[in-house]
């Protein structure tokens, strides 16, 4: 394939954020004849706190869905905590392929935009389903690791519930416990604030900010600039399936260098007239 975007060169490895976790190369994606990611090169270092920021279609949820196999890439390959997947769609059946990105799954959480949550169970099932499923974690050790991540997203008082008894914040908030309850070595969120009311959006950036400030290893798709700006170690502006420009937050949100993150920038920031 030679057709790709511009792409700039990964960062050095920050002194203090120790070794990369996820390694992506080489990563394409067509869906029939749209060309999403042009092949993405990416390190996600460990207890980094990265946000990707772009227009729609730009390929960011694409990037996050391919990283851990949602949508199979057509060409390159993921690599994290050591388990590296290449695409492979001739195999893609295979019980040894399919094995392989079960595990890689459960290497990398995932949180959606819409919370995902079942409804017929009650927020600490939520939680401890698939660590008794997946896992097989013995149940009265996943209702602790539950009652500790519900707690910690401040929702022990709701363990209870069902989710139509909960607001939205709430909601997404669970879908966070839930994620961490797998324990997984990188943490993926899909503009989790997106389908939230406004009033309720600070509830979860304040839980995620918390994560990123205690070292969770995070890739966020946002919009959110100042919580980019707060929480991030690096901001990283997709355009056309590519990576255009990536950096510190304080550099790629206020001193971009490239034109396009420019434009993008200046148009999302820009209050549009009453």
């Amino acid at each position: 394939m030679n057709e790709t975007a511009a792409t700039y060169p990964s960062q050095p490895k920050p002194a203090h954020l120790g070794e990369p976790i996820v390694s992506i190369r080489g990563l394409h994606k067509y869906f029939g004849q749209n060309h999403v990611l042009r092949g993405v090169d990416l390190d996600v270092w460990q207890r980094e706190a990265m946000m990707i920021i772009g227009r729609s279609g730009s390929g960011k949820t694409t990037l996050l869905r391919c990283t851990n196999f949602l949508d199979e890439p057509t060409e390159g390959s993921i690599e994290i905590d050591g388990l590296r997947v290449a695409a492979d769609p001739l195999h893609s059946r295979s019980r040894s392929y399919r094995e392989r990105i079960r595990q890689l799954r459960l290497r990398a959480g995932m949180v959606f935009q819409d919370f995902n949550l079942f409804p017929h169970m009650t927020a600490l099932d939520n939680c401890i389903e698939a660590p008794t499923r997946v896992r097989r974690v013995p149940r009265k050790e996943a209702i602790e690791l539950a009652e500790r991540y519900l707690a910690k997203v401040g929702l022990i008082e709701k363990r209870n519930e069902h989710p139509a008894r909960l607001s939205g914040g709430q909601k997404q908030r669970v879908a966070i416990a839930r994620a961490l309850c797998m324990q997984p070595k990188v943490l993926m969120f899909d503009e989790p604030t997106s389908a939230l009311d406004p009033e309720l959006v600070g509830e979860v950036l304040k839980v995620m900010e918390d994560l990123a400030h205690e070292g969770t290893t995070m890739i966020v798709v946002t919009h959110e600039m100042h919580f980019a700006r707060e929480a991030a170690d690096r901001v990283l502006f997709m355009e056309e399936g590519g990576i255009v420009e990536q950096g510190p937050p304080e550099q790629v949100l206020n001193d971009p260098q490239d034109q396009r993150t420019k434009q993008f920038l200046r148009r999302f920031l820009t209050p549009e007239p009453a």
